[in-house]
């Protein structure tokens, strides 16, 4: 991804998954934007780009924020909201283990209270240890916890899979994590 492409896909980021406002885009409740009016919204907020280079953020985006309408009409965020939007996932069975990528800093909190979803729609897990490490990275020295997933869907949690793959649930208690992976 060019360095262009790079900032481009921040912004739609933020655009997509926090503030629509920013730029004036109306997201339906299934967070879906018209494509032809966030071309349009980026164009006046002076974050101009094209079709193309908007399929090629999505296509080449190595976590696969972004997905389209397959007729590339609509265009919205995988996960990771903060504004009120219904993704409509269907609960999903999950791995009997699943990681969670943070930082030693966050260490105290997460022994004392978990995984908590903080402002966002859900507690996000890697189904990989690569992923969570990639992942906590983005917060300081990385810590990679191992979740134990079979026992928290035994117990009646409720998981979801993304269409990019991430795994989604409301939060996660420390009886169920594994602090020394």
């Amino acid at each position: 991804m060019n360095a262009n492409h790079k900032t481009t896909s921040k912004f739609l980021s933020l655009i997509l998954r926090h503030k629509p406002g920013t730029i004036g885009l109306t997201l339906d409740h299934n967070g879906w934007a018209s494509t032809e009016e966030l071309l349009a919204k980026l164009a006046e907020s002076g974050h101009a780009t094209t079709i193309e280079e908007l399929k090629a953020i999505v296509d080449n985006n190595d976590k696969k924020r972004f997905a389209f309408y397959e007729d590339y009409t609509r265009i919205r965020a995988n996960q990771g909201h903060s504004v009120e939007i219904d993704l409509a996932l269907q609960t999903a069975i999950p791995p009997d283990v699943l990681y969670h990528g943070t930082a030693t800093r966050n260490m105290d909190s997460i022994k004392q209270h978990g995984l908590i979803k903080g402002s966002r729609h859900h507690v996000h897990l890697s189904a990989d240890t690569e992923t969570a490490k990639r992942v906590g990275m983005r917060y300081g020295h990385p810590v990679v916890l191992m979740i134990n997933a079979k026992k928290m869907h035994e117990e009646g949690m409720a998981f979801y899979q993304s269409q990019n793959g991430v795994w989604l649930t409301e939060s996660v208690l420390p009886e169920f994590i594994r602090f020394e992976v």
